[in-house]
């Protein structure tokens, strides 16, 4: 990716958080960035010079809260709210996104039919029992369905003149999609109760990382710090040491030259331009 292309994209994603952190201020709800986000903020104090894309993640009940008001609240800026229920019927990912609409992207090996542009993720939070026999369950559970969406919603890893072909879905699969998506959520909110603890555990069931990483206790999530982030200030765990520790060890060694690549984003079209990776 060149330096032009990944320079527009981490302009783009910087004004889609400012927007976002806007939001939950203005309505009081906390979030906490996470994954690759969260070691760009402490690394870098700002973007992972390679890296195409943000993370942030909230508590459920702070994520539907913000799903449900924030869309009136940025009617009118450039930003398009993507959620897997109901704002994007051809969206079949379990987490929503923030899509700045003043851009469009292609992703690598993610071929879809549902809205693009360059986005950043917001993950939802949900406790997670005890035993990891019901954990490794709860996320098998989940990650069928997910198969299952992506497969009825044609998702590819890469695109195909037999793809343009097929017709848009009947109003019975519609249903179907939509009755799956419900399944997911309600798989993903099993555990959720009001009895909650300092200890009480978190996960980001959503997450690429291995089922064992970004679980997070309730300190972990409510105790947090503002940290230089490019020119804004960023929400991030005040236990950010151990969790970065857990999902990448050694968090402040840079990976090799050859693994610093973008990983999301493979066409970008901004201000009518488009840029290749």
């Amino acid at each position: 990716m060149t330096t032009t292309m990944i320079n527009l994209i981490h302009q783009a994603e910087l004004d889609t958080l400012k927007a976002f952190v806007k939001v939950c201020e203005q309505l009081g709800l906390p979030y906490i960035a996470t994954g690759g986000t969260l070691l760009g903020a402490i690394r870098h104090h700002g973007f992972i010079p390679w890296d195409d894309d943000l993370d942030v993640a909230m508590l459920r009940s702070d994520y539907e809260t913000f799903l449900a008001k924030a869309p009136e609240i940025l009617a009118s800026q450039p930003y398009f709210l993507q959620t897997p229920p109901f704002s994007d019927e051809n969206y079949g990912l379990s987490y929503a996104k923030l899509l700045n609409q003043h851009t469009f992207i292609e992703e690598k090996n993610n071929v879809n039919y549902a809205r693009k542009g360059v986005f950043l993720d917001i993950f939802p939070l949900d406790q997670i029992p005890d035993s990891t026999s019901q954990l490794r369950k709860q996320l098998s559970d989940i990650h069928r369905l997910d198969n299952r969406l992506l497969l009825k919603l044609h998702y590819n890893v890469i695109d195909t003149p037999m793809r343009h072909l097929m017709s848009e879905l009947s109003t019975e699969q519609r249903q179907t999609v939509l009755d799956l998506k419900k399944r997911r959520l309600a798989l993903m909110q099993q555990y959720n109760s009001n009895n909650i603890t300092p200890d009480t555990q978190f996960k980001n069931l959503a997450s690429q990382y291995s089922y064992d990483k970004e679980i997070m206790n309730y300190h972990q999530i409510t105790d947090t710090e503002l940290v230089p982030f490019e020119d804004m200030l960023l929400n991030v765990s005040s236990d950010y040491n151990n969790i970065l520790i857990s999902l990448y060890g050694d968090y402040m060694a840079l990976p090799p030259e050859s693994q610093q690549t973008a990983k999301h984003i493979n066409h970008l079209i901004v201000n009518n331009q488009e840029y290749f990776a």
